[in-house]
């Protein structure tokens, strides 16, 4: 694993969500990116608790609590929470997830995704890996001009979770970096409003 950003694209102007995920495989395309299957990411909220998947990670499950410590389990976690929903309930209708595909191009790997939450799309996110190297500081710029070449000006700024990090910059990557991120874009996809012709098909 190496350094990741993840991040939401706007719908372009007068186009569907679904014809703004194509404008995004175009470029890629057009760059020399090979398509490499699929992904997804989900994310069930609870009372105290995020319970998420990572198809990069199939055998395990992550929980994260709100402001607080994370857990990696392996996938019968589920099974645990369904055990404890007295304690753990589901917010129904909740369940935020990103599926789309994956890309790979020398050393980056591309998912562009559709959000979607209760069948209906909310937006598009777009995690880049640059699996060479685990310290955000050696490579974040190197990641933004690559981004700019398919993002154009929706480049985002340093992901928080790396400059919040008491070591700062200079500190190896892990899984969890990736997951918070895609838990901070989920949460801010479920405060929007609903987006004109998103029904998921």
């Amino acid at each position: 694993m190496g350094v990741t950003c993840v991040c939401q694209v706007p719908v372009a102007e007068g186009k569907s969500v679904q014809q703004t995920v194509e404008q995004l495989h175009k470029k890629l395309e057009q760059l020399g990116a090979m398509k490499q299957g699929s992904f997804f990411v989900d994310c069930q909220p609870s009372k105290l608790l995020y319970v998420m998947h990572n198809s990069e990670t199939p055998l395990s499950c992550l929980a994260l609590f709100e402001g607080g410590p994370f857990l990696t389990a392996d996938a019968n976690f589920d099974v645990l929470m369904v055990k404890l929903k007295s304690h753990f309930q589901n917010a129904k209708g909740h369940k935020v997830e990103s599926r789309g595909a994956r890309y790979r191009y020398c050393d980056f790997l591309v998912k562009v995704g559709t959000v979607t939450m209760s069948s209906s799309a909310r937006g598009i996110s777009v995690e880049v890996e640059y699996c060479a190297c685990v310290v955000p500081g050696d490579c974040w710029n190197l990641m933004k001009e690559f981004m700019q070449s398919f993002l154009g000006s929706s480049v985002p700024e340093l992901p928080a979770v790396f400059s919040s990090k008491p070591e700062g910059l200079f500190v190896p990557t892990d899984c969890m970096d990736t997951m918070s991120q895609y838990l901070e874009l989920f949460s801010k996809v479920r405060k929007q409003q609903v987006l004109p012709g998103s029904s998921v098909r």
